[in-house]
C-alpha cells in the first residue's frame, strides 16, 4: 500500500526542479541584458565624452555639451551631466531597461600632468 501512496513523487520533484531551473534561466536572461545595457552606456558616454572634448580643445565646430548629447544620442543613449574644465570633457550618459536607470561617467580630453 505505501507504494501507491508515493507513486508519481518522481514526477512533481521533476517539474520542481524544472520550474526553478526556469526561474534561473530567466534571472540569468535579464541579468546578461542589463550588462549588455550598462556597456552600450558607457559607449555612449564614452563618445559624448570624447566629442565635448574634441569641440573644447576647437578640433569640432559647435557647442561641446551639445555635442556631446548628439554622440550620446546616436550611440543609444541621452546626456545626463556636462561639466567642462578647459579642455577637459566629464559627461554622463544615462538609459533605462525595464525601468531600472543605468548612468555611466566619462572624461575625456588631453592626459594629466604628472
Amino acid at each position: 500500500m505505501s507504494g501507491d501512496r508515493e507513486r508519481g513523487s518522481a514526477s512533481v520533484i521533476v517539474i520542481g526542479l524544472l520550474a526553478a531551473l526556469l526561474i534561473a534561466s530567466v534571472a540569468a536572461v535579464g541579468a546578461c541584458a542589463l550588462l549588455a545595457a550598462k556597456q552600450r552606456v558607457s559607449a555612449a558616454a564614452d563618445a559624448a565624452a570624447l566629442a565635448a572634448a574634441d569641440t573644447a580643445s576647437g578640433l569640432i565646430a559647435g557647442s561641446p555639451c551639445d555635442r556631446a548629447a548628439q554622440a550620446a544620442r546616436l550611440n543609444g543613449a541621452r546626456l545626463g551631466r556636462c561639466r567642462l574644465a578647459g579642455a577637459v570633457a566629464l559627461v554622463s550618459a544615462e538609459a533605462a531597461l525595464g525601468g531600472i536607470p543605468i548612468a555611466v561617467w566619462a572624461r575625456a580630453g588631453p592626459p594629466d600632468d604628472g
